[in-house]
């Protein structure tokens, strides 16, 4: 078991963006010792650490890129720019990850920037998801300038501050987290902000998505994908926290469970998507198909 608060368990047994920041070499090598990726070799004693990362995040992207174009064509539909918002997010996030935890061979601080903004952007469109949820229940307008407005609004601040912790802790500007460079690796604020508040914002959309699905919407077909998306993202997890270090070592450090990680999560997006289509009307744009 680990401490709240401690880094030190996770980045021995897992692959995660956070770790580049908790180890003096900005990378996924640290003083928590477990099984290193070691990849495919490159010149000069570098490794290209996770190409199944890279390789799947460079689909993500595009995939989510096409999601983003049905998407909006797709004028009628409750939510349709909130949801290209989180879309979007995702598509970031992935772009990060392919730097950060597919462990591509950089200067160190190029990577602590790359890690802030995976960092930030993880929590800004977890929060955004959880608006898209909000959004159902059209309390606003939705793409409205006010309803847009606030979910960048309010996104806004949760990307910006995480990633000025990301960047004070890896960049060392004021000293003030550089205690988390050893021991448990212990930092607080991007425990709660990195594994925390994430959580609970993917919770709270489950949630909201249910109720309104069952007792506003009275459908349950729905719920078939929602549920699939829900699980495909646990299982994503176990594999990176719980089953990796047993891959890592199994094939020698040649993958381990970040890459299911990215596969599962991928996945997960797609269903969260394809569940939206399913609750908001179809109403396609015929002239993209002129």
């Amino acid at each position: 078991m680990t401490r709240f608060g401690d880094f030190d368990v996770f980045c021995r047994d897992s692959t995660l963006a956070i770790c580049n920041l908790m180890s003096k070499n900005h990378d996924q090598s640290g003083t928590w010792g477990g099984c290193e990726l070691k990849g495919i070799p490159l010149s000069g004693g570098r490794h290209l650490g996770n190409l199944g990362v890279i390789l799947l995040s460079a689909i993500a992207v595009v995939m989510t890129s096409f999601l983003i174009l049905l998407s909006s064509r797709r004028k009628a539909a409750v939510g349709r720019i909130e949801m290209e918002v989180f879309l979007g997010g995702y598509a970031f996030i992935q772009f990060c990850e392919i730097f950060t935890i597919g462990s591509f061979p950089l200067n160190e601080k190029v990577r602590v920037f790359f890690t802030a903004l995976h960092i930030g952007a993880i929590i800004a469109t977890t929060w955004v998801l959880m608006l898209n949820a909000v959004v159902g229940y059209q309390i606003l307008d939705d793409g409205t300038p006010v309803s847009v407005g606030l979910v960048f609004g309010s996104a806004a601040p949760l990307f910006l501050g995480t990633v000025y912790i990301a960047f004070d802790t890896g960049y060392s500007w004021t000293g003030y987290w550089d205690d988390s460079y050893s021991g448990s690796n212990r930092h607080i604020a991007l425990y709660v902000l990195y594994q925390v508040a994430p959580l609970i914002f993917l919770a709270v959309y489950f949630v909201l998505e249910t109720v309104l699905v069952v007792k506003v919407l009275e459908e349950w077909v729905p719920l078939i994908w929602l549920g699939g998306a829900a699980a495909f993202f646990a299982l994503g997890q176990v594999f990176n926290y719980t089953i990796s270090s047993k891959i890592c070592n199994g094939t020698s450090g040649k993958i381990d469970g970040s890459m299911f990680e990215t596969f599962f999560t991928m996945i997960s997006v797609s269903l969260v998507w394809y569940f939206w289509t399913t609750i908001t009307e179809d109403d396609w744009d015929s002239s993209a198909y002129a």
